[in-house]
């Protein structure tokens, strides 16, 4: 039975039922029986049919509400790793790059320097997941494959009874200029100093020279000069004597000592030559009491060090100093094994343009052959031929026999071990393996330097957070952007100067070596904040165009030792107005570098003060029918000059600058000048204060 019933009902007021007004369709439920009204009511009756009525007051009654049950919402579950980009959590969060950003602000992170590839700790990566509304779970590891270590090493000791006598390798070591390429041409009669630019030995030379008694001795001749430290490191290693040559009549230098040190390091024995002993003002007892202060005694001080007076200018005693060699290296009981794979050292690197790479090489295990396939570093050669010291094709090369190596794929640097491989996959597989390691060690350091960088901004961010607790979300951020802003019209500034005063060079050598020592002398430079020295490009071999179209991308000067630049390559530069410094003398070359530097640095005043005097009193004198001001002065300390420029000082205000005009000039001793000042204003300033100024 339907019971119509009719209840007034008023906009904004709801009586005891709780009713709402508008064009809304509501449901009621009074005593668990649902009712229902019509849509159309404002101040009017509503008629309302109670269904399924079984009887019960109304007056009085009260509403019994059930309760909705909501479904709860799965959060959306976010994928993260340990680190992971902001562009990385992004795309795990299906949500936009903006919405990372977002999700960090008011935390210790530095959004103004925050890049899509920057990477975030843990703890921001579960902050962001966390306040997006999601929830976080560890996405699985992947099972990546480990590479097999494809890198190739020494072979361990060979058997003793493989081993066969070898020859000695003897390098020659000393200070710039003492005679050590001079006793080696005397040695092998040849004239290797008098071709060498400036007279001084700048690659290592390796040489084989056999004697009148039939032995043989291999010899490394290394520079002297200060640049070339890691030539002469290099030669040490190697060797099995080291012969240190000292000049007589110069002593123990600096070249001297360091080379006493490589040999020490090396734990290689030492000859001395006392050479230049011809000489009238050669003195070689003071010369083996310097060695003893650096602990080289020689036999005649009680030590085990041989010390052989030479000339090697005339030849005299070589023959002694080469049967030193001969009877300290059957002390040694020098061995090598010819048989097995080879092992060597490159002492020296360079490009030729008949030959391509060239390295020269010693020879340490094994027998060098044709077609052998070796690794050097990240490079590997498929022997085409092998040249000797006379530029001679030679068909194999044993232990202790310095070689030309022709057949490289790319130079090797000097230094660099080689090792024979089996086949040239092999060799391909070592390359790539190495390559592969140096690539993994590069991005562990810059992670490293990363994570530097990043530790630094946020301490830096959260100490300036602490320093601005005490303010308004407001005055914070007003704070903030007027310190970023300040940084940045900072670092604008800075890289203005900075493009201004920056010399970028290229540098280009003959062999790896040469570029080497030029590079260590670079690295010594502690100027940048006057001037940065940028070297964009270096490498061995000619000036070619490549390095002039580099050199003019970066507006930078060409430095060339012992290169060429053919006349083409001349040409463009002179179009393009590339400078081009080619020099054949290591130290030409470093000087050329520094004037260089000192041109672009921008010329500093520097104020010599000459003399100092006292403004005793002011007053006027007429010249013609003009008053003009004069000032007394008493001279205090030097003297003064009406040449030079004047400036009156009280206290730390300077109160004019300019040059006088004397009225009375009397010696530079005297006690009083009288000096005419061109500027009226200035004294009447002086009258307006006070009478007594310094000037």
């Amino acid at each position: 039975m339907v019971i119509p019933l009719y209840i007034n009902i008023y906009c904004g007021n709801t009586k005891s039922f709780g009713m709402y007004h508008g064009n809304t369709r509501v449901f009621f439920e009074l005593a668990g029986v649902p009712c229902e009204y019509n849509d159309t009511y404002s101040n009017h009756s509503v008629p309302l049919h109670l269904l399924n009525y079984h009887g019960g007051q109304f007056k009085g009654q009260k509403i019994k509400s059930k309760p909705v049950k909501l479904e709860k919402q799965q959060k959306q579950e976010v994928e993260i790793k340990q680190r992971m980009t902001v562009s990385e959590l992004a795309k795990a969060m299906n949500k936009d790059i903006d919405h990372v950003y977002e999700a960090l602000l008011n935390t210790d992170v530095i959004l103004d320097e925050m890049e899509p590839d920057t990477m975030l700790e843990e703890k921001w990566i579960k902050e962001a997941v966390k306040r997006s509304g999601m929830k976080h779970k560890w996405a699985k590891l992947v099972e990546t494959k480990v590479r097999e270590n494809k890198d190739i090493q020494r072979q361990p000791p060979p058997d003793p009874a493989q081993l066969v006598p070898r020859a000695p390798v003897v390098t020659i070591m000393g200070h710039v200029d003492h005679g050590k390429t001079t006793l080696l041409d005397s040695l092998r009669k040849s004239q290797i100093a008098a071709q060498e630019a400036g007279g001084i030995t700048q690659h290592i030379g390796a040489f084989r020279v056999e004697l009148p008694s039939g032995e043989k001795i291999t010899f490394l001749d290394t520079p002297g000069h200060a640049a070339f430290s890691a030539m002469r490191a290099r030669g040490a290693m190697v060797t099995d004597i080291v012969i240190l040559v000292v000049a007589a009549d110069d002593g123990v230098m600096n070249q001297t000592t360091e080379s006493i040190q490589h040999a020490k390091k090396a734990k290689v024995p030492i000859i001395v030559a006392v050479n230049k002993c011809d000489k009238p003002q050669a003195d070689p007892q003071r010369v083996k009491e310097e060695l003893v202060g650096h602990d080289v005694i020689c036999e005649e001080f009680g030590g085990e060090i041989q010390a052989i007076h030479v000339s090697a200018l005339k030849g005299d005693n070589l023959l002694e100093l080469a049967e030193a060699t001969v009877t300290l290296a059957e002390v040694l009981e020098l061995k090598g094994d010819p048989t097995g794979l080879v092992e060597g050292t490159v002492i020296e690197s360079r490009s030729d343009k008949g030959k391509g790479p060239v390295t020269t090489a010693i020879i340490q295990r094994g027998t060098l052959r044709k077609g052998c396939t070796l690794v050097a570093g990240k490079c590997w050669a498929k022997v085409r031929f092998m040249f000797d010291e006379y530029n001679q094709t030679v068909s194999e090369a044993g232990p202790s026999i310095p070689v030309e190596i022709v057949g490289w794929k790319d130079l090797p640097s000097a230094g660099e071990e080689i090792l024979e491989v089996e086949s040239e996959q092999r060799a391909r597989e070592v390359v790539e393996w190495r390559s592969y390691m140096e690539e993994q060690d590069k991005m562990k350091e810059d992670l490293q330097a990363i994570e530097a960088k990043q530790k630094q901004h946020q301490e830096s961010y959260k100490k300036d957070r602490e320093s601005m607790a005490h303010l308004s979300w407001r005055q914070r951020r007003a704070a903030l952007y007027r310190a970023n802003k300040h940084k940045l019209s900072h670092r604008l500034s800075e890289k203005t100067e900075t493009e201004e005063l920056t010399l970028p060079i290229i540098v280009k050598g003959d062999v790896d070596g040469s570029v080497e020592a030029i590079l260590n002398i670079l690295e010594s430079y502690d100027a940048d904040d006057q001037c940065e020295l940028d070297v964009v490009h270096f490498g061995v071999g000619d000036i070619s165009e490549r390095d002039i179209n580099l050199a003019e991308t970066f507006s930078g000067t060409i430095y060339g030792f012992n290169v060429a630049a053919n006349k083409s390559v001349q040409q463009m530069a002179a179009k393009k107005g590339i400078p081009l410094r080619l020099h054949r003398v290591i130290y030409k070359l470093i000087d050329e570098l520094k004037d260089e530097l000192s041109s672009k640095l921008t010329p500093s005043t520097e104020e010599n003060i000459i003399g100092e005097a006292s403004v005793l009193a002011t007053f006027d004198v007429t010249v013609g029918k003009k008053k003009i001001p004069v000032a007394g002065c008493r001279v205090q300390k030097g003297q003064l000059d009406k040449k030079m420029k004047f400036r009156l000082i009280r206290g730390r205000n300077i109160l004019w600058e300019g040059k006088p005009m004397p009225v009375k000039y009397m010696l530079i001793y005297c006690l009083t000048f009288f000096f005419i000042f061109s500027c009226i204003c200035f004294l009447f300033r002086i009258r307006d204060n006070t009478e007594t100024s310094e000037g």
